[in-house]
């Protein structure tokens, strides 16, 4: 079916300095703006309150990375690997995460505003307790992850794959997951009501109330 909304860009001039990561260590606060960073390795960095406005990541490594309480916007991030990296209580908007690893992400507590997820690998990411506002999953594998307690205003999932994902206490009213394939997710039915579905999904979630649909 497809998100019926529209996911604002992330709005970067056209020409763009090359900087490095380390850059930010020789400002009074932890920023960096109006640059690109590619083809270079930050493996666990830690760093609060990070700040990012404006920025192109291309084939950059963060594996194991943490800046909680992050401030992103305007930020494109294309074929990088993000595994295990934690955004907890992050600030995230107009960003794109395009072709890149996210495995084991973490986005806890998070305000996800205006962000596209494009064909990522993001199994077992972490989600609870986050409120995400227009934000789509194309092409995404999001096996095992974690969306519990989570706020879900105008996000779709498209040609997903949610297999065993954890909607516990999330509310999936006008949440498209009708493309998305899984065998299994956990939702209370309370929470099932309004989400759009395909005739094959319906049958699964039918075996939830006990009903033997028959041919």
């Amino acid at each position: 079916m497809g998100h019926k909304f529209k996911v604002e860009e992330p709005k970067i001039p056209a020409h763009l300095k090359a900087a490095n990561f380390q850059d930010i260590y020789y400002e009074e606060d932890p920023f960096l703006s109006n640059c690109i960073i590619e083809n270079t390795g930050l493996e666990l960095e830690e760093i609060d309150q990070l700040v990012l406005s404006k920025v192109m990541f291309k084939n950059v490594s963060f594996t194991g990375a943490s800046f909680p309480r992050i401030d992103m916007t305007d930020v494109v991030f294309e074929n990088c690997d993000l595994s295990n990296v934690s955004f907890r209580e992050g600030i995230i908007h107009r960003v794109i995460f395009k072709e890149c690893k996210l495995l084991g992400v973490n986005f806890s507590g998070g305000h996800l505003g205006n962000v596209r997820f494009e064909e990522c690998l993001a199994n077992m990411s972490d989600f609870v307790e986050a409120r995400l506002k227009q934000v789509t999953f194309n092409e995404t594998f999001l096996q095992h992850s974690n969306y519990s307690d989570c706020e879900l205003l105008k996000v779709s999932f498209n040609q997903c794959n949610l297999n065993d994902i954890d909607f516990t206490q999330t509310n999936l009213k006008g949440i498209d997951i009708s493309t998305c394939r899984f065998t299994r997710i956990n939702v209370a039915l309370e929470n099932l009501s309004g989400c759009e579905v395909s005739p094959g999904q319906a049958i699964g979630f039918a075996s939830l109330l006990g009903l033997k649909v028959k041919e």
